[in-house]
């Protein structure tokens, strides 16, 4: 947990960073620790578009990054739509950066999370060479029937929740022709088989190690 300066015990998330090195610079004494400034890879989608289907399928397949489902994380204290549940998104970026401490970068899989806008201004980004967003889309009627094909227990059948879901998929679906930057790489899950689906990610993940 290098937020804690080794030389003069200060916690700064928001070190300085020297990308010759790289280093994080505690502003108090100066000291330099070196690190290393891994990519973030990010995985999204609505609710029903295949993110914790993928996930599972390529944990234990996949291994040159660590895969990770941001859901395991949350919890009450985070759920503060006030300031964009900024402490999730910061405690998940921290996570991320210290594992990425051992030479393995992480791909998190979760839906606010791959928004652009709830990351890149987070403390923590500063340590990540570059984000990188992918996100599992779908057609409306594929989602739809996704969503309530789940049992009861998930209450994902109803009219306002699948509404909802079918909104941001179609944000997803449009983010590059109305935001665009940072792009965000679409994968069609409803015309892939859950194979092709993961073998897609696969190569994206390979195309940027």
């Amino acid at each position: 947990m290098f937020n804690v300066c080794y030389n003069c015990g200060l916690y700064c998330a928001d070190k300085i960073i020297d990308p010759v090195g790289p280093f994080a610079v505690c502003p108090e004494c100066g000291h330099r620790h070196p690190f290393l400034a891994l990519p973030l890879m990010i995985v999204s989608g609505a609710s029903g578009a295949g993110k914790s289907t993928v996930c599972n399928y390529l944990t234990g397949r996949a291994h040159d990054a660590v895969l990770l489902d941001a859901d395991i994380l949350w919890r009450s204290e985070f759920s503060k739509p006030e300031d964009n549940y900024r402490d999730f998104f910061d405690t998940w970026l921290r996570m991320a950066k210290n594992i990425g401490q051992s030479g393995r970068p992480v791909v998190l899989f979760g839906a606010g999370i791959g928004v652009p806008h709830n990351l890149e201004g987070c403390v923590e980004r500063r340590y990540f060479s570059a984000i990188h967003y992918l996100s599992l889309v779908c057609d409306d009627d594929v989602l739809t029937q996704r969503l309530k094909q789940r049992p009861n227990w998930r209450q994902s059948s109803g009219h306002p929740f699948i509404e909802e879901q079918l909104s941001f998929n179609r944000w997803f679906r449009e983010y590059n022709q109305t935001v665009g930057q940072p792009p965000i790489t679409l994968v069609d899950t409803g015309t892939l088989t859950l194979e092709e689906s993961a073998r897609t990610l696969v190569d994206w993940m390979a195309a940027i190690l």
